[in-house]
């Protein structure tokens, strides 16, 4: 019996530049060149920054180039463009970190996805300034991280926090309703590698019992954001959102069950997305191709 044929290895380059005429036909060509095969093609030029971006899905069909080969050769298309470029090869899952501090939700459903193989990552570890979820993650063999956060010591523990992230290779880090504030130093650290899922009420409603603030005020959505973190807080630039209509039979603890779930929807979509290598940071704004 004859062996199986392999598939190809996938492989995702990310681009971008200041706007202008060849750049899509040059990056095709260099690859068209090295007999490799566009799957997927995606680009977009902002017009408030004269800035493109494109995303490209391919491999290569004959040839020796790998994506070594191919890295070490793209400079010289970059160079002409100005251009900042990434590859990717599209099946490595992305190293990621969780923290968490006492609600299980999130945690809980993007273990849940991880499982079903909907999300490409590998859990490098879970941090948290609590130790309630502890027995839930090592439940699934990961390792549990406690960190617990006060006034004297918050510097001292992101920079723990630091150390961790470093030897784990750890390449994203999503705060899973992770109840503290991370600084501007820290921040400043982790640009587009940290995301963040909130509810969609700031800032209306700011503060404890948001969704026992959005029961007494009679609203008619719920929804939940899911950003990369910045030293503005909840500021970030939006990933993903998700809403969901409520209306008067509504009870504060019935919104809070239906704010859980946009929270999971929106968090997973925006993991999802980033691992995919679908998310350009655009200022405070974001670029996505799906």
């Amino acid at each position: 019996m004859s062996e199986s044929k392999q598939d190809p290895a996938q492989i995702v380059m990310k681009a971008s530049c200041p706007a202008g005429s060849g750049i899509v036909a040059a990056v095709t060509s260099f690859l068209a060149e090295r007999g490799c095969y566009i799957s997927e093609l995606s680009h977009f030029d902002d017009p408030d920054n004269h800035r493109l971006f494109m995303r490209t899905r391919f491999h290569v069909e004959q040839g020796g180039d790998d994506m070594v080969s191919l890295g070490a050769d793209f400079p010289r298309v970059a160079g002409v463009f100005d251009m900042d470029w990434q590859m990717f090869a599209a099946e490595a899952p992305t190293r990621t970190l969780i923290m968490v501090s006492q609600y299980d939700h999130c945690l809980d459903d993007l273990l849940f996805r991880l499982h079903k193989g909907e999300l490409n990552m590998d859990i490098t570890a879970v941090v948290s300034n609590h130790q309630t979820l502890r027995p839930m993650v090592e439940r699934e063999g990961i390792r549990f991280v406690h960190l617990p956060i006060n006034a004297d010591n918050k510097a001292r523990q992101e920079n723990a926090l630091l150390d961790i992230i470093e030897e784990t290779d750890s390449e994203l880090v999503v705060l899973a309703r992770y109840m503290q504030i991370l600084s501007d130093q820290l921040c400043a650290k982790l640009p587009g590698r940290v995301i963040n899922i909130h509810h969609s009420f700031l800032p209306g409603f700011k503060g404890a019992k948001p969704y026992h603030q959005a029961h007494a005020r009679g609203v008619k959505l719920i929804g939940a954001t899911a950003h990369y973190v910045t030293a503005d807080l909840d500021e970030g630039p939006i990933i993903e959102q998700s809403v969901q209509q409520v209306d008067h039979t509504y009870t504060a603890d019935m919104l809070v069950a239906v704010g859980r779930d946009t929270e999971t929807i929106a968090l997973a979509r925006a993991v999802k997305l980033h691992t995919e290598h679908r998310v350009f940071m655009d200022g405070n704004k974001t670029v996505i191709f799906k």
